[in-house]
């Protein structure tokens, strides 16, 4: 589609290559590219045009959309990128980046001319592959209606926070928080209910159509008494994650008891051989 918008998706992994595929389903010529080429490469098949480098998949792109692991990623990917950036392109940061890091972004997104949305998604895999993410976005109201279409594509809902990059990163840590709290007090109370000689079965049974039920509760219940662990969101990622809870915590005086212990079980779980699970391997810890 000669007419069509173009977005450099720069990150592919299990959030960015869903994310690529539902833009392009949408009308969007995307350009991609991965740190990991086999990555980025599979979604030939789907019409997007794999770029070899940050600066060749910007080149001609209105809209650009990182989705990194983390701060120190997205900002090292968009200083290769620049060169083919254009003055004036539209930056989507979409990676759960923490509170210093998206100021820092920010101010990277000045010195090269771009305007900058703070926009991390609500979400795994599936919801990615869905296109029924949570966009959480915050930037100038001036740019909104061109970067609305784009979020449409990839979310169920957008909600916008603030006309200033910083705020949606920081409702994503407490949002995050929340669904830790949840994997982590699932895990725990199907292995208590284990160890003392109930089957944990039941506690899912029980909870089941009740006010303490949640559709998030029945999928990380059912993939722990599985034993399931395909990856949606990886334990190395929640770690990353609960750290960037604790940091920003800390920096604004709240006392986060759960989120260190919750990051030290992701920690053991990592430490036995289960980073690269589903972060219900918390199961394992």
């Amino acid at each position: 589609m000669s007419n069509a918008p173009t977005i450099a998706v720069l990150g592919t992994g299990i959030m960015g290559a869903p994310i690529a595929r539902n833009l392009s389903r949408h009308g969007f010529a995307v350009r991609a590219w991965n740190r990991t080429p086999a990555k980025a490469q599979a979604l030939a098949d789907a019409g997007i045009q794999v770029c070899d480098s940050p600066a060749a998949a910007v080149q001609g792109a209105t809209l650009v959309a990182t989705m990194l692991n983390d701060g120190k990623a997205v900002r090292e990917t968009m200083q290769a990128a620049a060169p083919g950036l254009a003055q004036g392109a539209i930056w989507l940061q979409l990676s759960t980046v923490g509170i210093v890091e998206i100021d820092t972004l920010a101010a990277q997104a000045r010195e090269l001319g771009l305007v900058f949305y703070d926009a991390p998604v609500l979400g795994t895999r599936q919801p990615a592959e869905l296109g029924q993410l949570l966009v959480l976005a915050s930037g100038p109201a001036s740019a909104r209606a061109a970067v609305q279409p784009a979020f449409d594509a990839i979310g169920k809902r957008t909600l916008w926070v603030a006309d200033h990059a910083g705020p949606s990163s920081r409702l994503k840590l407490a949002l995050n928080h929340w669904a830790f709290t949840l994997t982590h007090g699932t895990a725990e109370s199907l292995a208590l209910a284990k160890g003392l000689g109930v089957d944990p079965a039941l506690v899912l049974d029980a909870i089941t159509g009740g006010p303490l039920d949640s559709g998030y509760f029945q999928s990380k219940s059912a993939a722990m008494l599985a034993d399931d662990y395909t990856p949606s969101f990886s334990v190395i990622n929640a770690l990353k994650d609960s750290e960037l809870i604790v940091q920003a915590g800390a920096q604004v005086g709240v006392a986060m008891d759960t989120a260190q212990a919750g990051a030290q079980r992701f920690r053991r779980a990592r430490d036995a051989g289960h980073g690269d699970k589903d972060m219900a391997a918390s199961h394992l810890a």
